[in-house]
């Protein structure tokens, strides 16, 4: 059973800016917690209990929300406020542990992945989870997306990188896979011939687009350790997972639920509107507003 995940949370979150400048993006709230409390929520619902963070000085605020503040549960406690109280004792289940690592220069995602590699170790299989995309599986039964995952990994032994249909126009965006064969069914793996990054829609050999969810063996550490800065002067995950592809295949596995890029702004504001219908308190609230404004168009 995989039970550890790595969030890397170190980098200046430059897409959000100027709402980033003062604060974390991942603290930057859909509707009442910020966007690392879902993620986090994600891995916890998949069985994962060790989430390693790998932040930055300037990303404080991240781990004392998910620290114990007692100062503020002895007030609500005083003043009957139990609701409040139990909502922030359950941010952090009691079994599951937040470990932080400082990564101390920014030199991309596949050196912040290896930041890890000293409460991972080599040996043990995990998982990867990019903090600025909400996997939303609110309609799924018997597990979410990434313990589906999870589940493939350890029936195929290999590593997984989940991937979401995308329509054909926007291919030219996202990194791209080329599945062996036909492409698989939702909730089902194919093996990989490979990755292509922002191709053309010519080029583009399928609509399947990788977004920032990954099941990987400890292995990949030492392929990162060797591996040269490549694109942008950065260590390149996906360099050391196309090295892993070539010795012993990596698999996409296609998603069942839907994303929100909360790193960009319509992607962070339909994030808004998918969890704002549904929420329990505000839901019903949120809804009327929406019918208000688009009756104004």
């Amino acid at each position: 059973m995989i039970r550890k995940a790595v969030l890397p949370v170190a980098g200046f979150g430059t897409r959000c800016l100027p709402a980033s400048k003062a604060i974390p993006k991942e603290m930057i709230t859909i509707v009442d917690r910020p966007v690392i409390q879902y993620v986090v929520q994600e891995a916890v619902d998949a069985g994962i209990r060790d989430i390693v963070l790998v932040t930055h000085g300037s990303k404080s605020a991240i781990e004392n929300h998910f620290d114990k503040h007692f100062e503020l549960e002895a007030s609500l406690e005083a003043k009957g406020k139990w609701e409040l109280l139990e909502e922030l004792r359950a941010i952090v289940p009691p079994d599951v542990n937040i470990i932080s690592v400082r990564q101390s220069e920014p030199l991309g995602l596949g050196h912040a992945v290896l930041c890890a590699r000293p409460v991972i170790g080599d040996d043990d299989p995990f998982a990867v989870l990019l903090p600025d995309v909400l996997v939303d599986d609110s309609d799924l039964s018997g597990g979410n997306d990434l313990a589906g995952m999870v589940d493939s990994f350890e029936e195929r032994g290999r590593s997984q990188l989940m991937v979401e249909e995308v329509p054909h126009d926007m291919v030219h965006k996202y990194g791209i896979v080329a599945p062996e064969g036909e492409a698989p069914e939702a909730g089902a793996a194919c093996s990989l011939a490979g990755v292509v990054e922002k191709p053309s829609r010519d080029e583009a050999p399928s609509d399947l687009a990788v977004i920032g969810r990954y099941v990987l063996p400890g292995r990949i550490f030492p392929l990162l350790a060797e591996t040269p800065p490549g694109a942008g002067d950065e260590i390149q995950l996906t360099d050391a997972i196309e090295t892993l592809r070539r010795e012993e295949g990596v698999d996409a596995w296609r998603m069942r639920g839907r994303t929100y890029d909360c790193g960009h702004q319509l992607g962070y504001l339909e994030a808004i509107l998918a969890y704002g219908r549904r929420h329990a308190s505000y839901g019903a609230g949120f809804r009327e507003l929406l019918t208000r404004y688009a009756g104004e168009e």
